[in-house]
């Protein structure tokens, strides 16, 4: 499921910054079982592609009370997770990630903690103490900032299916390293 959301006037860009997304779903979140939980709902269409042109934080956060209601308001058999993908706001890393802070807020804000959690994905995404070019990094870079709205009841039903899920983030940058940066650029020369 596709939408775009405050309008782009380039209908061209906004295909392909959300075939972008899906390629990199496809072959580094599934392909490389970055998230195992993520190949069930691929597979059943039940994740919605949400572009938006918001530019500004507060542009951004109204788009996010939309996106969370529009999730809280649909069947989880249709629609069970959402990647609200915003290439004009938040490009800045750091301020991306002092921003998640208000995400929280909003989420506290609607009573939706325990409902939803919000992953956050970018193109310079940077665990703290590691540096820029660490590999290690690469499991949650994105093509373009984007936050990822997720059910807890559905994180919930896959980590109980899930062996070991407290394991994943470790398990991700041995993979990670054992691909090296030659092997990350390869994944894209497919």
């Amino acid at each position: 499921m596709t939408d775009v959301l405050k309008p782009y006037t380039d209908a061209a860009g906004s295909e392909k910054i959300i075939s972008d997304t899906q390629l990199w779903l496809e072959r580094a979140v599934i392909g490389l079982n970055l998230c195992p939980f993520a190949k069930s709902v691929f597979v059943k269409k039940q994740i919605r592609y949400a572009l938006t042109a918001a530019n500004t934080a507060d542009e951004l956060l109204a788009e996010l009370e939309s996106e969370l209601n529009l999730l809280a308001n649909t069947d989880p058999s249709k629609l069970d997770t959402t990647l609200l993908i915003h290439p004009q706001a938040m490009t800045d890393f750091l301020d991306y990630h002092f921003f998640l802070a208000e995400v929280d807020a909003l989420l506290r804000n609607l009573d939706y903690e325990g409902v939803f959690q919000i992953a956050s994905l970018h193109p310079q995404y940077e665990f703290a103490g590691s540096e820029p070019d660490d590999i290690a990094n690469f499991t949650n870079r994105s093509p373009y900032p984007t936050l990822h709205l997720l059910r807890e009841s559905s994180i919930d039903r896959a980590v109980a299916a899930f062996p070991d899920a407290a394991n994943i983030f470790e398990r991700n940058i041995e993979t990670m390293e054992n691909m090296g940066h030659e092997g990350w650029k390869k994944l894209w020369l497919v």
